[in-house]
């Protein structure tokens, strides 16, 4: 059976929900909260800064990390914006396709300037 994003981000938070979502790092569960609440946004920042791309054309991988990397850009000053690029790039090339590094660095590049006015 095929998964949209949407039934992913719902299975996810219906499984933070019940609690199963407990790690060494509780910070997890309130940063897909607050990614959750910020989802709208989030999402109009990728596909505007994504060219000739839209969510339901991305690796659900990509999707992820774009997600977590822009909600960090526009929440979390504290980190470099090149800090938070590299660690996208990575998981992006590490769990995704041969080819994510490049684009979530692509997008995130665009989102960054508008965000936080870096030329990463």
């Amino acid at each position: 059976m095929s998964r949209t994003r949407e039934d992913v981000l719902l299975a996810l938070y219906e499984h933070h929900q019940r609690g199963a979502i407990m790690t060494t790092r509780p910070s997890v569960a309130d940063r897909v909260d607050a990614i959750i609440d910020r989802l709208d946004e989030i999402d109009g920042l990728i596909e505007d800064s994504a060219r000739n791309w839209r969510l339901g054309r991305m690796a659900l991988v990509d999707v992820a990390v774009l997600r977590l990397a822009t909600y960090e850009l526009l929440a979390d000053a504290d980190t470099p914006t090149a800090v938070i690029l590299n660690e996208a790039v990575e998981l992006a090339k590490r769990f995704s396709t041969e080819h994510s590094g490049a684009f979530v660095n692509g997008v995130l590049s665009a989102i960054a300037e508008v965000v936080r006015g870096d030329r990463a």
